[in-house]
């Protein structure tokens, strides 16, 4: 190749790469997949956007579903909202909006889409006094408006953690005291909720009810899940009366029933079946559900036996050394010797 061709095929390669259209920066990116507000699911006429790591919504559904009124000029592009003595006006394309005269700055400029008003929800929470979070994860947002209800109240000191899980590094807030009120966002598994406090800090506390009064159908039935699995750890294990309860390599009745509602759901239980009994509700016997305790008479004692229900008319207990901890139905023999059923969560 000839100096004069090379350097005039360079010349167009040149030229192509600074003539190749560049995408702003401003391109929407994968869409949202959900908004939600104080746990309730936002449905809207047009797609939010995400740009640049912010969402943008659509202003006037974001805002009259948290009380706030809206008004637009077509004439100056300017919209304006009014919640009790809040004024709030913005013109469109502008990066500063103004709240009662004050100005507030925008990451990202609002924009018209589809004919509705995009707006940073970032700026939403600053206008309304609202919290939102963003799960870049599942690409969701949550909304907490600032007239939410903290229905929730705390039992016993807990950590607020930025993850569900229990080391050191994750937590926000040491020990939200015994009273304080909560609000729940979501159940995020058997064990862990994700929670925003008085002070607008979100997180997670242990969902174990040791923790917290809140519960629900849910809840119970993936806690009586993960402690009968937890349970079945240990099918086979020899029996041998009178275990201690600092190992696991055998149990009795009573033993094997506080080993698992300690190490599962933080709940301590007296060591002997007879005050176990004695422990949490009295249910009756066609509203057991999962979890629930049952008590039977055993070796000349009122009560001398402990087992936990599973469902479908099914116990997980143990008392035979052949046996070791086993499953068995809850048949006509054990219904002669059944006294009572506790509920303990």
């Amino acid at each position: 190749m000839t100096k004069k061709k090379g350097a005039m095929l360079l010349l167009i390669l040149t030229s192509m790469l600074y003539s190749a259209p560049v995408h702003a920066k401003t391109t929407p990116q994968t869409p949202v997949t959900a908004i939600y507000l104080d746990d309730r699911k936002l449905q809207f006429e047009v797609q939010p956007l995400l740009i640049n790591d912010t969402v943008l919504v659509p202003m006037r559904k974001v805002f009259e579903d948290q009380g706030a009124k809206i008004s637009w000029n077509s004439e100056t592009n300017t919209v304006k909202a009014t919640k009790g003595d809040m004024v709030l006006t913005y013109h469109i394309g502008e990066r500063t909006a103004y709240k009662n005269g004050q100005p507030l700055r925008l990451t990202v400029p609002g924009q018209i889409s589809g004919g509705y008003t995009m707006m940073p929800l970032r700026f939403v929470s600053d206008a309304l006094g609202s919290t939102v979070k963003w799960d870049a994860n599942t690409r969701t947002v949550r909304i907490f408006s600032s007239t939410i209800e903290f229905d929730t109240k705390i039992l016993y000191g807990v950590n607020l953690r930025s993850q569900p899980d229990s080391t050191n590094d994750s937590i926000i807030r040491e020990m939200l005291p015994a009273g304080e009120k909560i609000h729940v966002i979501q159940e995020v598994s058997a064990l862990w909720l994700e929670v925003r406090t008085r002070d607008n800090k979100t997180g997670y506390i242990s969902a174990k009810p040791k923790y917290s009064d809140y519960t629900s159908a849910s809840l119970v039935d993936r806690q009586a899940d993960e402690l009968i699995a937890y349970g079945e750890k240990f099918l086979k294990r020899p029996y041998e009366f009178g275990a201690s309860t600092d190992q696991t390599l055998t149990f009795d009745c009573s033993s094997f029933v506080s080993r698992l509602f300690k190490d599962k759901l933080s709940i301590d239980l007296p060591r002997v079946s007879y005050n176990q009994a004695k422990e949490g509700k009295k249910v009756g016997i066609n509203e057991l559900r999962k979890g629930d305790l049952l008590f039977f008479s055993a070796r000349g004692l009122d009560i001398g036996h402990v087992a936990i229900y599973v469902g479908n008319n099914r116990i997980l207990h143990t008392y035979s050394k052949e046996l070791g901890v086993h499953y068995e139905t809850l048949d006509a023999t054990w219904m002669k010797r059944f006294v009572t059923a506790r509920r303990l969560f």
